[in-house]
């Protein structure tokens, strides 16, 4: 009976050090999608990496599993999925009183054009979660639009007329901007 327990201990400490390996891996890049759907609100991009974690940290026993319908085939889409998930379920929460900045934080930019990135997450920023997530899914995750119909528990039907629609009001918001910028 000891022995049962120390190899399901030995067993526990495995895993976890292969979720702490995931998370490692994987933070970074759920930390830019966080940052693009919460229109360049650091902390709360922050949060919502922390909370997707946290809730895929409770599932990672599942990556064990031998049967394959129980089974978390692809951890880092099941990442995505997640904090997609939680982004929209905190904002649809009433009782959530933070606010996003007017001015992203001055911050590095890595590669591209800073005036530009800055012009599109500043538009993000003023869309609504679902069409910003679309975007966001879409275009900078590059998903298919069943992947993200998928992550967004809706039809393809329904992401292709969100996606259309969203890119009208992307459009309308950037306005002139956008031609200013592309034209450097």
């Amino acid at each position: 009976m000891a022995r049962e327990g120390q190899l399901r201990t030995a067993g526990g400490r495995a895993r976890d050090e292969d979720f702490r390996a995931f998370a490692a891996a994987r933070t970074p890049n759920l930390y830019r999608t966080a940052c693009l759907l919460t229109g360049g609100d650091t902390h709360l991009a922050e949060d919502l990496v922390q909370e997707a974690l946290g809730r895929i940290y409770l599932q990672w026993h599942r990556t064990s599993w031998f049967t394959p319908r129980a089974r978390i085939d692809n951890p880092a889409g099941y990442a995505h999925t997640v904090l997609v998930r939680a982004f929209l379920s905190h904002r649809s929460r009433r009782s959530s009183g933070e606010q996003p900045v007017e001015a992203v934080p001055d911050g590095a930019a890595r590669e591209g054009d800073p005036a530009l990135r800055l012009t599109l997450v500043d538009a993000l920023a003023r869309l609504a979660p679902r069409d910003r997530a679309v975007l966001v899914l879409r275009y900078w995750e590059d998903r298919s639009v069943e992947e993200t119909s998928e992550i967004l528990r809706s039809s393809s039907g329904a992401v292709r007329t969100r996606t259309v629609r969203a890119l009208g009001r992307i459009r309308a918001v950037l306005g002139d901007s956008l031609d200013e910028l592309a034209e450097r």
